[in-house]
């Protein structure tokens, strides 16, 4: 049996899966991002998980791998990882294992991966955004992932939406994933707390050990603390997808990761602010939805079509009509 292993790098977890090659997750595992301390502890944690694999699955094709901050074939700057400036992981990957190796940003990979089974498909422009430990974007006009002039276009996540707003790990303050991922959403609980006086079951819960799950379990509930949360969070992203809309004219928006995995709470209002800050020819002409795919299924998924589709074509930035 034909597979490809996929790997999606994430700053709270790693992914891996093997994907035959009709695309079906034969197998999959999870690391444990956190526990790296710098890459030398992650390669040894990943090279114990991959051994196996491509021992069970001898016909592996090749290996493909979303990870934040890519360019070309390094990861450089990735803030949410245990790494150096820049970590040559594609070199590391081929001269271990002798496997052709494939790197793009790992919002890409979700991107591809929705247009081949998900709600993008059959859509020729739309946009992916993650939303997990930081916000990932990947960007698909007419067929083609756009990676830009190094592999680093879609960077969303680190544009600033407030100056001299909340401190970002890359450094900068003000960053977007700064409000709108799984962790930025806790930073405006705790901020809520301090400037409301909203009565909530999440005052018992410590910043460490609070959730974006808890808050959107409490959000259901009714809790007001949440859902001003979801609120405050929805404005934000409302307003920077009416500006992709604008830019990109895109068929569709498809939310995906954790935060997405609260639906309404946060679609209806985010959707509302976004047709408020449209032009009125752009307004109900562009489709906002959540992911139906498992929070990790499309990146891993459009992980190993790199390597499928780079046997068949030669070319990882293949049009997946």
């Amino acid at each position: 049996m034909k597979t490809a292993l996929s790997i999606d790098i994430g700053g709270t977890s790693t992914k891996l899966a093997m994907v035959d090659s009709q695309y079906k997750i034969v197998e999959n595992h999870r690391l444990n991002t956190k526990v790296c301390k710098n890459e030398a502890d992650f390669f040894e944690v990943l090279f114990h998980a991959i051994m196996p694999l491509l021992q069970a699955y001898p016909e592996t094709q090749g290996i493909g791998i979303g990870a934040p901050s890519c360019r070309a074939d390094a990861i450089v700057g990735a803030t949410n990882l245990p790494f150096s400036e820049r970590v040559e992981i594609v070199k590391i990957l081929e001269t271990k294992y002798a496997l052709s190796t494939f790197l793009i940003k790992d919002g890409s990979t979700a991107a591809l991966g929705e247009g081949l089974f998900g709600l993008a498909k059959g859509m020729r422009n739309y946009i992916v955004l993650t939303l997990g430990t930081g916000l990932g974007c990947g960007i698909v006009l007419n067929n083609e992932i756009v990676r830009g002039s190094n592999g680093q276009a879609g960077e969303l996540g680190h544009a600033v939406i407030k100056e001299n707003g909340r401190v970002c790990k890359c450094g900068k303050k003000g960053c977007l994933e700064t409000y709108v991922s799984a962790t930025g959403i806790k930073r405006t609980v705790f901020q809520l707390m301090a400037d409301m006086q909203l009565e909530s079951s999440l005052r018992t819960i410590s910043f460490a050990k609070l959730t974006s799950k808890a808050i959107f379990e409490a959000a259901k509930q009714g809790d007001a603390l949440a859902l001003a949360a979801f609120e405050y969070t929805a404005k934000i992203l409302g307003r920077k997808i009416a500006e992709l809309g604008m830019t990109f004219e895109p068929e569709g928006v498809i939310l995906a990761g954790g935060l997405a995995s609260a639906k309404d709470v946060l679609l209806r209002p985010t959707i509302a602010q976004m047709e408020r800050d449209l032009l009125p020819a752009f307004r109900n002409q562009i489709k906002v939805v959540t992911s139906l795919l498992d929070t990790n299924e499309a990146a891993l998924l459009g992980a190993a079509s790199l390597v499928f589709n780079n046997i068949k074509a030669n070319n990882p930035l293949y049009s997946h009509s």
